[in-house]
């Protein structure tokens, strides 16, 4: 079902708005933090934030304000009926223990990707990343897995809409570079994103395949530039990125009420 204009509830749009104003990096907000992250004005705002803290999911002293644990339910059943990151988690612990490095899965949400299971093994960037932690698509190695599951439509509607920028000089931010790059990853299977997100990053993923085939999520590993080559990605990380990523496909095959 597509929805219309008419269909729309601005007020819970905007009330979603001030949730997605906290973050790792806004744990604690005033009013008027919140009025300007969000771009609603002071008075709006205020009242958002105590009908949140009515209701449960957002907590005050009276000048600050922050998120309550209540608010993960509002993805829980969204996460529970996946069943991804529960399915995930032992498969990331084991890859991580191996490669001594830190493992992630992500999922495709409108133009970025969503953290929805990690194991860090070392803080390797200059964000902290969590679980819901959202980036680029475009600037991403587990991005362009999931551009590449895209079919041709949707992927040229993505294109069209994202407006890339230069997050490091390294960064690809042509249509015709990232066409090229996602052709590259859905022959070869794989992606390596080198210093593209953050300088010093170097970041390998594969796809997890759905029971219909389809691609619904990706895997991977990040690791400092200085301590693997590109040809030591390929040589020895993508191998064990690979085998994770069958087994967790394999497991969703297994698994009645998996996408």
């Amino acid at each position: 079902m597509t929805p219309t204009p008419g269909d729309h509830v601005q007020s819970l749009a905007r009330g979603l708005a001030v949730i997605r104003a906290f973050d790792a990096d806004h744990p604690r907000q005033t009013v008027s933090e919140v009025a300007a992250a969000t771009g609603l004005s002071r008075p709006a705002a205020r009242r958002f934030l105590l009908t949140l803290v009515d209701l449960g999911y957002v907590r005050s002293d009276g000048n600050a304000f922050w998120l309550t644990p209540r608010v993960l339910d509002l993805g829980y059943s969204y996460l529970s009926s996946l069943s991804l990151p529960e399915l995930a988690g032992p498969h990331l612990e084991a890859l991580a223990a191996k490669v001594h490095e830190s493992a992630s899965v992500s999922i495709l949400d409108g133009d970025d990707i969503v953290y929805v299971a990690r194991v860090p093994v070392s803080r390797i960037m200059a964000v902290s990343i969590t679980i819901g932690t959202r980036f680029p698509a475009y600037a991403t190695s587990m991005g362009r897995v999931l551009l590449a599951g895209l079919n041709d439509h949707e992927l040229d509607e993505h294109l069209a809409r994202v407006s890339p920028v230069a997050l490091t000089e390294h960064t690809k931010t042509t249509v015709r570079e990232l066409r090229e790059e996602i052709d590259r990853v859905r022959r070869d299977g794989y992606c390596i994103v080198d210093e593209e997100l953050e300088l010093g990053l170097r970041s390998l993923a594969a796809p997890v395949h759905g029971r219909d085939g389809a691609v619904i999520a990706a895997i991977n590993i990040s690791t400092q530039s200085a301590r693997y080559s590109v040809d030591a990605v390929h040589a020895d990380l993508l191998p064990q990125l690979q085998t994770t990523a069958a087994e967790i496909t394999a497991d969703l095959a297994r698994t009645p009420n998996s996408r």
